[in-house]
């Protein structure tokens, strides 16, 4: 069982961080270079005639653009690894199918999603560099609980047996946000904000996919593991 859980995580994982990584790449970092040179004072959107300009990929730098992939997959390895574990336990406790389809894969994935991308970013949107932002540790631990308490809804929502269990998920999903991430005391920054909202649209497209593509991966293999095969 150990194995096929393991096996299942890290093939996915792997296959997911590479599919978000190149995404990244493409879409994600030609904003967040963008943003750099805003931060660094080379752009300047405010006091300065218009200048046109294009967000567009900046062409291969080997060592970033490997380092940038390494990373995601090792994250999403580690997601693959948490996923797997839950569709595991789902299994175990005859929640789900010891073979769950490829559908079923794909939104095991967008909850994934939901949980860690969709539901912090209700009060924390993705930054980018020169923004300004509230405490880091606050930020931390207010991200770790709704994640938390996003995940633990989801679950109870997909299988709890009363209203009771029901409802506790719906207290637990939106208490993160009734309570409210942390906050700046002003807004000032650099950076234009068109760049900023681009850059968070693009954070949350590429997970998404990724995700989606972690899901479908993890319960295909974790099916084709399965002891009936």
């Amino acid at each position: 069982m150990f194995m096929r859980l393991f096996t299942s995580a890290i093939f996915a994982g792997a296959l997911a961080g590479l599919v978000g990584g190149i995404l990244q790449l493409g879409f994600v970092q030609p904003v967040l270079l963008m943003a750099e040179l805003y931060e660094t004072g080379q752009l300047v959107h405010f006091g300065a005639e218009p200048e046109a300009i294009s967000i567009s990929y900046a062409g291969i730098d080997l060592t970033r653009d490997l380092w940038s992939l390494a990373f995601s997959i090792l994250i999403y390895c580690g997601y693959g690894l948490m996923l797997v574990a839950l569709i595991g336990i789902a299994s175990e406790q005859s929640l789900i199918s010891s073979r769950p389809g490829l559908r079923h894969g794909i939104v095991w994935g967008v909850a994934g999603f939901v949980a860690l991308h969709l539901a912090p970013s209700f009060g924390l949107a993705p930054e980018v560099p020169g923004v300004a932002s509230a405490d880091l540790e606050a930020r931390q631990i207010w991200w770790f609980a709704t994640t938390l308490a996003t995940s633990v809804a989801l679950w109870l929502f997909a299988f709890a047996r009363t209203r009771l269990m029901i409802a506790l998920g719906v207290i637990l999903l939106l208490a993160p946000h009734i309570i409210g991430a942390p906050t700046v005391s002003q807004f000032r920054g650099p950076v234009p904000p068109e760049i900023a909202s681009i850059f968070a649209s693009r954070v949350l497209g590429v997970g998404l996919m990724a995700w989606v593509v972690l899901g479908a991966t993890a319960s295909y293999i974790f099916s084709r593991f399965s002891p009936s095969h």
